[in-house]
């Protein structure tokens, strides 16, 4: 399946030439008066080489032909990531070093795709955002509610984004997936 640069997420996978290659970082710019182009970083995934790419808005990507399969993240072990088929009750494992940065967005019970190639599981397809529970954070300014300043902020996957000075301890936050900033913080 061919698609259009401007489509490219992080987690998907896409082939050039006879190899695959796993969209580690994709962000979509439009400097001043040129041309939109998309930065992206590419990880062969039977090598591990990762290489930056910039493509124009106009390029077109073969997308690999991959199947999905809906799973349950169980939990994590001595860096296997464990999975079930809600379906079917079949588990199965994959180690830290093929989902790699997209472990940060995993909890307990979160349905993702689990995308295989060639019947072996090779990656993870993830929502758009998640919600995060915050670990620890520095209490917020109280001169700041008027101005962008931000904090970082620790959550519970060990992932750590800046956040506005509001959020707390606890808060949970939906956080976006492809670029790892924060959206907006959920209504308790």
């Amino acid at each position: 399946m061919v698609i259009s640069a401007t489509q490219l997420r992080v987690g998907m996978i896409v082939k050039e030439g006879k190899e695959l290659f796993r969209v580690t970082y994709a962000l979509h710019k439009t400097p001043g008066n040129l041309r939109g182009f998309i930065q992206a970083k590419l990880r062969n995934i039977s090598t591990g080489v990762q290489y930056e790419k910039r493509f124009s808005s106009e390029d077109r990507v073969e997308k690999a032909s991959l199947d999905f399969r809906e799973m349950e993240y169980l939990y994590e072990d001595q860096g296997e990531f464990h999975f079930m088929d809600p379906k079917t009750h079949e588990q199965m494992s994959m180690m830290k070093d093929t989902i790699e940065e997209l472990a940060s967005y995993l909890v307990s019970n979160q349905m993702v795709h689990v995308v295989f190639y060639e019947e072996k599981p090779i990656s993870l397809e993830l929502p758009s955002s998640v919600a995060l529970r915050v670990s620890s954070t520095v209490p917020g300014l109280k001169s700041a509610t008027v101005t962008a300043s931000t904090k970082p902020a620790t959550l519970e996957t060990g992932l750590v984004v800046q956040v506005p000075q509001f959020i707390n301890e606890g808060d949970v936050l939906r956080v976006d997936t492809t670029t790892g900033t924060y959206i907006e913080r959920m209504k308790k």
